[in-house]
């Protein structure tokens, strides 16, 4: 295996923080989207239009599009996976607890991405990696606490929330490894994720027939712009960001851009609707960026070896 870049890298630590930032305010905007439209067909307009973007953005940066029916069979696994069931359980999650609950929750998705990274594609983590996730949990928790606390949802619909959140967690997190396996990085990424898209689309289509009936469509300017938002930036945009950085540094260490993310929902909310900050969350925000320090910092070298490390990040 090949060294992995430094997260301080620019060709790294730029894309991570694009996604944050760009996920991080998501989950306001889902929100409003399934306030005027069901949920399943609100995934299915937002990744039909992602999808169609993705393929022309591939087409114009002259990566191939035409697949063989193996290899759309596995954009097909992957659409599933990733951009049907995934983001179905988040945008039912959503109407029964609040955003904020759902995005810190899905903070969890470091875990499994270990794991499932360590199983099956070998990944190794050091000892400061360990510390750091373990530190970065133990915020996430505070937060969890903290959320729960001030969650308006009754015990019932906050336990199937959280449940909901955390069967996306796990299929996002097999979806992570696929992407990161070899069959994937033998295909134009670009080419993939759009393909990919379109198959969650056709699959969300046929699904939101059968269980909410015909497709219903938003009539408010807010509806559209948040479509555009989400379909555009949230999905074009990031997956091919977050997809890349799978590939460069691993599934494991890519996820913890959504350990950062209710840290950015909550300044967001902040700077918009007024959110103020409890000493439980303040302190499970600070241990969350403590832990990240820690886990992401590029190992300390002296001497040849540093030199080496350094020239090679």
């Amino acid at each position: 295996m090949s060294q992995q870049p430094s997260f301080l890298h620019p060709r790294v630590f730029i894309p991570f923080m694009t996604i944050t930032l760009i996920w991080g305010s998501t989950w306001f905007v889902i929100r409003s989207q399934i306030a005027e439209v069901p949920a399943s067909w609100s995934v299915t307009y937002r990744f039909l239009l992602g999808g169609m973007a993705m393929l022309s953005a591939a087409a114009l940066a002259g990566q191939r599009v035409r697949f063989t029916v193996s290899e759309l069979a596995f954009a097909a696994l992957v659409g599933s996976l990733q951009f049907t069931v995934n983001f179905n359980l988040v945008y039912q999650a959503e109407h029964h607890v609040t955003s904020g609950l759902v995005a810190v929750v899905f903070a969890l998705l470091v875990v499994p991405n270990a794991v499932l990274g360590r199983i099956f594609l070998g990944d190794h983590f050091s000892r400061r990696f360990m510390l750091g996730s373990t530190l970065a949990m133990a915020g996430v928790a505070l937060l969890f606490v903290h959320e729960v606390r001030a969650d308006a949802a009754g015990a019932a619909d906050t336990l199937l929330g959280v449940g909901l959140t955390l069967a996306a967690v796990m299929t996002a997190s097999v979806a992570n490894v696929v992407q990161a396996g070899k069959r994937a990085r033998a295909l134009p990424m670009m080419s993939l994720i759009g393909w990919s898209m379109l198959f969650g689309t056709a699959i969300n289509a046929v699904g939101s027939w059968i269980t909410v009936g015909p497709p219903v469509i938003g009539h408010s300017l807010g509806f559209f712009l948040g479509l555009a938002y989400l379909s555009i930036a949230a999905s074009a945009l990031t997956f091919t960001l977050y997809f890349g950085l799978i590939r460069a540094i691993g599934p494991a260490k890519a996820g913890f851009s959504n350990v950062l993310i209710p840290i950015i929902a909550m300044t967001i909310s902040t700077l918009f609707e007024g959110y103020r900050w409890s000493p439980l969350a303040a302190l499970g925000g600070a241990i969350v960026l403590i832990g990240m320090v820690i886990a992401l910092a590029p190992p300390r070298a002296s001497g040849a070896a540093g030199l080496k490390a350094r020239q090679q990040a």
